[in-house]
């Protein structure tokens, strides 16, 4: 259940009661899309971190452990050990993002698996099932996320039909919830807004899910090859017609500046792969702006990676060390660059939401979404 404590102009401070906690909104969730924050940072590592929801990848799990054997072992709780709030999303993204062969039709999706090309289908009740068996706190519905710019009468199309995919995962969920021998009968549903670039399209699919009366509401389909600023324009389009009593979570998003923008916007909840993907790759975020510790500057620098921060990387090490652990190719680089980021988003989180209690945020906003984005 989601509770709106506060806000500054549309932008809110809430909560969020799961069946593994409460999660304080604005909050970012941190992509273990395996069961693990890719860089070799374990569950016990995120509570340092700051973390407060791990978000996994049911096709992934599904396809490996599989979704049976982790449900045999306790659930992805047990499985992972980590203990707080866990969102699985639906599948759907990855299904239309990694099979290159699929055939979509009203009862769902036939694809080839990307591990070993061995065929499967994935609909509304088999994607419920995996999240169900899963036991995360949180499902994702099942939907068709369409790449931008898409055409109008396809997205027309697609929107309808994962209304009506829609419509089953709340059925089903009902169903395995009350199952005895659930993994976690608490198990929420957020249903997903789709609908392209097109105001219309995008408002009357809200419209319409929003009468579903669901757990919580996502914005999908963005940061998928439109520009930011098509990005901000469809979220405020989305915005006011999204129930204010129910969460709402940009789904993929984003940069630092983009749930800056968000939140401003709106927004309560977002992920992304960027923090990690970018720190396993020497590029980190700071209070004053973007790092490369790739770049010579940093080979004498006995400066911490930010030195605004309190994480545990920059509490111990030195830029020039963790630019010599990258160009000696050693794995702990991206161990401490990812540890660094991860605690750089969650703190960014707190920060606004303290900006938000203190009734300061437009402040916080003022000034930050013109320092974040800067390379240094």
């Amino acid at each position: 259940m989601y509770k709106l404590i506060s806000r500054q102009g549309k932008a809110r401070r809430g909560s969020l009661q799961t069946a593994h906690g409460i999660v304080q909104t604005p909050a970012f969730m941190n992509v273990a899309t395996c069961g693990a924050i890719k860089g070799a940072v374990s569950a016990f590592d995120l509570k340092e971190l700051r973390c407060q929801v791990m978000l996994c990848n049911t096709y992934h799990l599904h396809l490996r452990p599989g979704d049976q054997n982790v449900r045999k072992l306790g659930g992805i709780h047990k499985f992972t050990r980590w203990d707080g709030p866990v969102l699985t999303d639906s599948g759907g993204f990855q299904v239309f993002s990694l099979a290159k062969l699929r055939n979509i039709k009203e009862e769902g999706v036939t694809f080839a698996s990307h591990i070993d090309g061995h065929r499967i289908f994935m609909g509304p009740e088999e994607s419920m099932m995996i999240q169900s068996n899963l036991g995360s706190d949180i499902a994702m519905a099942f939907d068709e996320c369409i790449e931008n710019p898409a055409e109008y009468d396809y997205t027309k199309r697609s929107c309808n039909r994962t209304y009506r995919w829609l419509v089953r995962c709340r059925d089903k969920i009902k169903e395995l919830n009350s199952a005895e021998g659930a993994v976690n009968p608490g198990q929420m549903l957020f249903g997903i807004n789709q609908g392209s670039t097109y105001d219309d399209l995008r408002t009357e699919h809200m419209e319409r899910i929003r009468e579903l009366d669901l757990d919580g509401y996502a914005i999908g389909g963005l940061a998928v090859g439109e520009t930011a600023d098509e990005m901000y324009h469809i979220i405020e389009v989305v915005e006011e017609h999204m129930p204010e009593d129910k969460i709402r979570y940009l789904m993929g998003v984003g940069t630092p500046v983009n749930i800056l923008e968000a939140v401003y916007r709106g927004v309560d909840l977002f992920d992304c792969v960027m923090p990690t993907r970018n720190a396993r790759h020497a590029n980190i975020f700071t209070w004053s702006g973007k790092r490369n510790m790739m770049n010579e500057k940093y080979s004498l620098d006995t400066e911490p990676l930010d030195s605004e921060c309190e994480c545990p990387v920059c509490r111990n090490f030195s830029r020039a060390y963790i630019r010599h652990l990258f160009k000696s190719g050693e794995m702990l680089a991206m161990r401490l660059c990812v540890m660094h980021n991860v605690f750089f988003y969650n703190t960014l989180m707190m920060r606004i939401r303290e900006a938000l209690e203190n009734n300061c945020f437009d402040e916080f906003y003022a000034k930050y979404r013109e320092i974040l984005d800067r390379r240094l």
